[in-house]
């Protein structure tokens, strides 16, 4: 189930759940998310293209392996798809294995809104909420101001854990 919208719904934004025909559309999201990182290699546009279909499928089939029942939500404003959100609900700990909106709907509060949503619903169900996040995204400072705390670096990675008044990592 996935986290009740409040503060998103303002933003005309729905979840539904993804299905094999969203994966050409998550694939572009992915891609969107790497855009400036492939700026500076010079590489031509076929060769960026291949490289980020072949990351996403390892990424796609990492996560699928590695949390079998998570939510694949794919972001929906106003009917139509800017984003996904995967979320791994265990027993005291939510794992947000991956958020991502499209470029034009980046800056404008929709995922603060969602990041917020999610903060709330696990602090009511007093639960922990985990994730990974490269240390120079800009999004990090997003998770700070919601109160996620960094506890260490794992590998490229800056692992960060925001936690309810009751609740714990599994």
């Amino acid at each position: 189930m996935p986290p009740p919208l409040r503060r998103a719904a303002a933003f005309g934004v729905t979840y539904r759940p993804m299905t094999e025909e969203d994966l050409p559309f998550v694939a572009a999201v992915y891609a969107s998310t790497r855009t400036e990182e492939l700026a500076v290699t010079g590489w031509p546009e076929e060769m960026k293209e291949a490289f980020l279909a072949q990351q996403h499928r390892a990424q796609h089939h990492h996560y699928q392996t590695y949390y079998p029942g998570a939510e694949w939500l794919i972001v929906e404003k106003d009917g139509a798809a800017i984003g996904r959100i995967y979320i791994d609900e265990g027993e005291r700990e939510i794992r947000l294995i991956d958020i991502a909106l499209l470029p034009e709907q980046r800056g404008g509060g929709i995922g603060r809104a969602m990041i917020g949503d999610l903060v709330e619903h696990a602090g009511e169900r007093g639960k922990a909420i985990s994730l990974h996040v490269e240390p120079n995204n800009p999004v990090r400072r997003l998770y700070l101001r919601h109160g996620f705390e960094s506890t260490g670096v794992v590998g490229a990675y800056e692992a960060m854990l925001w936690q309810s008044e009751g609740g714990g990592a599994d």
